[in-house]
């Protein structure tokens, strides 16, 4: 019977630790999304949404640039459909993020790889594939601390800008505007350690400006993550990135992960 206890008690205090893992992963994200969340309640407040129905979109809806499109479209009077198209459209590239994420956490049941899913936005996405390498099964407890954490500071800041909203008055006078485009410039300088990851940003930029510029301009971000990802997943397999399949550092060194790169324990 003690035995039994101890063994449970010593079980929960690995998932502890590894959910705690997952929760600091989750610290540059929650930073990002402190101004983001509270510039969307504010716009949210200003398209005519209640603070309810705000807090609710974020709830459900759980992706910040679709939530910004939306409002603007709710603001211009757009049918329910052409919102709702509108914003599976440009959650499409979470396919793209699905499928990359999948060999980390194929071993993991239809139950959890539902939760995985539903976890993925832009920012935990950036994080995640840098935390985990490609060729290890991701820990779903640490996997869970990332997710349910960043999930609870859009929720957080998204309600407090909705009841902050009538009293900031012009989001877009304070450069509340801004801050969205400002949390991807941040996590893209994150994830440019290495020569490859370099060209393929320039890659995605240059595609993604040709296409916005076209009649196709809907489709520019699916584009251009499908052209880049391309790009950097020939430039690896031709060697550039390593013999062992790492991002190299431009000089054939493997770069470490900001996983490996922090040591951290694995149960």
């Amino acid at each position: 019977m003690a035995r039994t206890r101890e063994k449970g008690q010593g079980e929960g205090n690995r998932s502890l630790a590894a959910f705690a893992r997952g929760a600091r992963l989750a610290v540059p994200v929650v930073m990002g999304y402190a101004p983001v969340g509270l510039a969307y309640g504010v716009i949210a407040r200003q398209s005519g949404l209640s603070p309810a129905e705000a807090v609710l979109m974020s709830v459900l809806v759980y992706a910040g640039s679709a939530q910004f499109i939306a409002c603007g479209l709710i603001s211009s009077g757009a049918a329910a459909a052409g919102v709702v198209g509108t914003t599976l459209l440009v959650n499409l590239r979470h396919v793209l993020y699905s499928m990359s994420l999948l060999p980390r956490v194929r071993h993991l049941s239809q139950s959890l790889l539902a939760l995985v899913a539903f976890g993925i936005t832009d920012e935990t996405y950036g994080v995640a594939i840098g935390a985990f390498p490609p060729d290890e099964r991701a820990d779903w407890r640490e996997v869970a601390g990332l997710n349910l954490v960043s999930y609870a500071a859009w929720v957080a800041t998204s309600l407090g800008g909705a009841v902050l909203g009538e009293r900031v008055g012009d989001g877009a006078r304070l450069g509340m505007d801004f801050a969205l485009p400002a949390m991807f410039i941040g996590l893209l300088v994150m994830q440019l350690r290495n020569r490859i990851a370099l060209l393929v940003a320039g890659v995605a930029g240059v595609v993604a400006v040709a296409v916005a510029a076209s009649p196709f301009d809907r489709w520019a971000t699916v584009i251009a993550t499908v052209v880049a990802a391309s790009v950097g997943t020939v430039l690896e397999a031709t060697g550039r990135g390593g013999a062992s399949g790492n991002p190299s550092q431009g000089d054939g060194r493997p770069s470490a992960g900001p996983g490996r790169a922090a040591g951290r324990l694995r149960d």
